[in-house]
């Protein structure tokens, strides 16, 4: 009713509540269902909760499922992710979640005040896990295609230090815990982001995000887990990774947090 009552200045549309039938015919279905984390609450406290709430969403979804992509935002992101693929029974990428995508989107940002330029001019990627153990790409991280590396600091005359770099990197993967501090929960930024793929999905725009699928058998050592890589967004969901080549100390930040992932996955691997 809210929504509707301000579509004349939007532009006519159907906006209503239905339930699992209105899933046939869908060209995405988005999971955002499930607890918030609590004060005190671990990982794995929230995945307790979480993931038997998956289960019976898929399965009421997988009734009337005749197309589309699945979309999972639902936290934690990465388990979720894994766990609905399997339970669908769907090709690898026609599930997918959203990844470290607005991970990446906080660290251009601080990035962008940090060198007090527009932030659509700085490219960079957080992978890995969407928690604790992401990390950003420093190695492919440009401003208009020049290393961050080799950009002076506007005022100081100074490259960025590994301190800083730390720091970034650290307010980076807190930022989410922090709004929820602030604020009680994320609501806007995930918005911008959910919005985004979606014009990225039905227009088949074949965007660059890093969003989490399931890797299988690639590079690195890294298999049978849901993380997050730069990956081909289209019509038919995450098509296809990105080769993006890491250096030594990259890789083993990926090994690491796939391995972490894969060590929480075992928690629930006998719901499949």
């Amino acid at each position: 009713m809210d929504i509707n009552h301000g579509l004349a200045f939007l532009g006519q549309m159907e906006v209503y509540a239905g339930d699992y039938s209105d899933c046939a015919d869908c060209d995405v279905i988005v999971i955002t269902a499930g607890l918030g984390r609590k004060p005190g609450e671990t990982r794995l406290d929230l995945a307790n909760k979480n993931v038997p709430i998956a289960k019976d969403i898929i399965t009421e979804v997988m009734k009337y499922y005749n197309g589309g992509v699945i979309l999972v935002v639902s936290n934690p992101l990465d388990i979720m992710t894994y766990m609905i693929q399997k339970w669908s029974g769907l090709e690898n990428g026609r599930v997918f979640g959203t990844g470290t995508t607005l991970d990446s989107l906080r660290f251009r940002y601080l990035l962008s005040r940090k060198f007090d330029v527009d932030v659509h001019n700085i490219h960079g990627y957080i992978i890995g896990e969407h928690g604790d153990s992401q990390f950003p790409v420093w190695s492919k991280t440009t401003i208009v295609g020049t290393s961050i590396d080799e950009i002076l600091i506007p005022g100081t005359g100074a490259f960025l230090s590994e301190e800083e770099k730390a720091f970034i990197a650290r307010e980076t993967s807190t930022a989410g815990a922090q709004t929820i501090k602030n604020k009680g929960a994320t609501y806007y930024s995930i918005a911008v982001v959910i919005c985004s793929l979606l014009e990225t999905i039905l227009k088949n725009l074949k965007t660059i995000r890093t969003v989490s699928t399931i890797i299988n058998n690639w590079k690195y050592g890294i298999d049978d887990v849901a993380l997050s890589l730069p990956a081909i967004v289209g019509a038919n969901g995450a098509e296809k990774i990105f080769d993006v080549s890491l250096n030594d100390k990259e890789i083993e930040l990926l090994q690491n947090s796939a391995a972490q992932i894969k060590a929480f996955l075992e928690n629930f691997k006998h719901m499949l």
